[in-house]
């Protein structure tokens, strides 16, 4: 083993976890995040972060923050304009920070969650899972490290020559800017620093396809990068692996397809396009739903019936235990086998060789309807908030709980009140799932009494 933790030091790390009074790691993942959003925003109220006089207004400095920490990539100033260099710098290093540290602290607390089971069982899993155990701590966090580098260089060298050539942005500025959106792709950020995010590239296919890769790579999540880093025969993947891969894909293609026939005719969008431009321009659209956030279409021109498919991909959104938002995929797939399993009768929820746990579907269902309660809630109170109308209100309330960064043009004018719900969403979307997933394990009991079986009509 590369990691130095044994069962007694971790059992010293718990010990020492009481004393500083937190019931699980979790909190600690909660506290870190806000002290990082409000050391963002004390920076980005700096005189030097702006570009031009005065500082920035705390309620716009606190959403720039809560939005680059949460990898939420929404924004109410003009980024291209409103910030400086050094504001620019900040707000880099913060969702580098938030996206590398989700990733490394939700394995780090799968795997004190697993210690909370046993070490056999602990162990068992690891076997089993092909997942990481109690002595790759060290391992998880320079695995995470190097794959960030990895992706995040090799798009910066893909980005630069194409930015400071076909562009005219000169090696200098070209490279920061490659810089910049290389680190916000891997990291599903959706932070640009263009007014327009990605539309001036619709039809670059140099741009649009690393940052499309990147950007999936990253919306994977670790676990399944770590395991493909060891691993690329299908046969030999874990199941979380398999789920998230096989959904991803289908995903991909399925929104592909739906905004390509969706905005088909539409003017305002792809109407104009060739067959060549329509396929690059929404394949790039349909990809950045899933939490990445840049947009190759304005999205306020797009068709009504288009932002509910990508209302319902937003939602999905991403990769479990990395930088995307959303239920997760392997949530969603696991609720579909529900369906399909009840839909032929089935008394067992089966995939690709395995049993899924009933504990992990009762979690599966807890998630999914708690989210659907934030977005409808949310959306409900923004409207109340803001003189918005049903889809406005329900795509901007959509992305931030699923921290994706997409709007129809309508984060600039909200209401302060408005902002403050938002930056709420975003905060909830990126620490709620992790959160309320750990509650729930850690909460779990044997009960030492069953009760009579009642059956209630449904339906």
């Amino acid at each position: 083993m590369l990691g130095d933790l044994t069962p007694d030091s971790i059992d010293r790390l718990e010990r020492f976890g009481r004393r500083q009074r937190f019931r699980h790691p979790a909190q600690v993942l909660v506290v870190a995040f806000a002290a990082l959003i409000a050391a963002g925003t004390a920076l980005l109220m700096l005189p030097v972060s702006k570009a031009g006089e005065g500082s920035a207004p705390l309620i716009d400095a606190l959403f720039t923050s809560t939005s680059a920490v949460c990898v939420a990539g929404l924004a109410t100033v003009d980024p291209e304009t409103y910030w400086s260099g050094f504001g620019e710098a900040v707000i880099l290093t913060l969702f580098q920070l938030g996206g590398f540290g989700i990733m490394t602290l939700a394995t780090v607390i799968g795997i004190v969650l697993a210690r909370r089971f046993g070490l056999s069982a602990a162990l068992l899993a690891s076997a089993e899972t092909s997942s990481v155990g109690l002595g790759d701590l060290r391992r998880v966090v320079l695995a995470v490290g190097k794959v960030t580098i990895v992706v995040e260089l090799a798009l910066f060298l893909i980005l630069w020559p194409r930015l400071a050539l076909s562009y005219d942005e000169g090696w200098l500025h070209g490279a920061w800017t490659a810089l910049f959106h290389s680190v916000s792709a891997f990291n599903n950020a959706g932070l640009s620093t263009y007014s327009d995010s990605m539309v001036r590239f619709m039809h670059d296919w140099w741009v649009i396809v690393p940052v499309a890769a990147a950007s999936f790579l990253g919306a994977l999540g670790f676990p399944v990068l770590i395991e493909l880093r060891r691993e690329l025969r299908p046969r030999k993947w874990s199941l979380h692996a398999k789920l998230t891969i096989l959904t991803s894909v289908v995903l991909v293609f399925l929104g592909w397809a739906f905004v390509l026939v969706s905005e088909w005719g539409n003017p305002a969008t792809i109407g104009g396009m060739n067959l060549g431009e329509k396929s690059i321009t929404t394949f790039f659209q349909a990809l950045m739903p899933r939490t990445a956030g840049f947009n190759s279409l304005d999205v306020g021109q797009m068709y009504e019936g288009t932002w509910v498919g990508m209302i319902i991909l937003m939602f999905i959104g991403g990769g479990s235990a990395g930088t995307a938002g959303g239920i997760k995929v392997t949530t969603f797939a696991v609720l579909f086998l529900m369906i399909w399993a009840e839909v032929r009768g089935e008394r067992r929820v089966n995939a690709f060789g395995y049993r899924i746990d009933e504990k992990v579907q009762r979690q599966a269902v807890a998630i999914a309807l708690l989210s659907v309660a934030a977005v409808m809630g949310g959306t409900l109170v923004l409207m109340a908030l803001a003189p918005l109308g049903l889809g406005e209100a329900w795509f901007e309330v959509t992305s931030a709980v699923g921290t994706v960064g997409m709007s129809t043009g309508v984060t600039a004018d909200l209401p302060d009140p408005g902002k403050l719900l938002i930056i709420g969403l975003m905060f909830l979307g990126r620490l709620g799932p992790v959160t309320l997933v750990s509650a729930i394990t850690l909460r779990q009991r044997q009960s030492s009494y069953t009760l009579p079986e009642g059956r209630p009509l449904l339906g």
